[in-house]
């Protein structure tokens, strides 16, 4: 690592929820590199979502920013979506991980932001992500989702616990909505 590398210490950006009232009250925008470290910190701050490294988090706010998405309030990181187009389905926006800060939930950023993010998008007819059985507010979230494109919503296990995770991680369900 060069002497730069203490650059992405960027300083966290903490969330105000009594300043954001109503879902207009949320802005969202294309992430930049400059949102990685506050999006390591988000994820942190969302239990019990997977961490990333912060490098990670850097590349999904660089090379993956016009399939991602970072929503703020009052000029604070409330949530972020990271995706991707999967690489043999163009027209498949493939979700990562969804971080709504806990003192923004209930407030339905999460749909607000995958819908926004899947019409800035434009041209994908097909989502797919991947949720743990017990993650409800996830299944539901998306279910609504589903519901609100007026799309099928289909689940199978994609990666097993015992033979991806070697038994220390549960098994993920591949969810597939579309054609929407």
């Amino acid at each position: 690592m060069d002497s730069t590398s203490s650059d992405i210490s960027t300083p966290t950006r903490t969330p105000n929820p009594k300043q954001a009232q109503s879902p207009s009250d949320f802005t969202f925008r294309c992430p930049d590199a400059t949102d990685g470290a506050a999006v390591f910190q988000l994820v942190r701050d969302c239990k019990p979502l997977d961490e990333n490294s912060m490098y990670c988090n850097l590349l999904q706010c660089s090379h993956f920013s016009s399939t991602s998405i970072a929503a703020e309030a009052n000029g604070q990181l409330a949530g972020f979506i990271s995706g991707y187009r999967l690489p043999e389905q163009p027209d498949t926006l493939f979700v990562w991980q969804v971080a709504v800060h806990p003192d923004f939930r209930g407030k339905r950023l999460a749909t607000q932001m995958l819908e926004t993010l899947l019409r800035r998008i434009g041209d994908v007819h097909y989502l797919h992500t991947t949720i743990t059985p017990d993650n409800l507010a996830s299944w539901n979230t998306f279910r609504r989702l589903a519901q609100d494109l007026g799309a099928t919503l289909n689940s199978q296990t994609f990666f097993d616990k015992d033979a991806h995770f070697g038994g220390v991680h549960d098994s993920e369900e591949l969810v597939v909505i579309g054609p929407f």
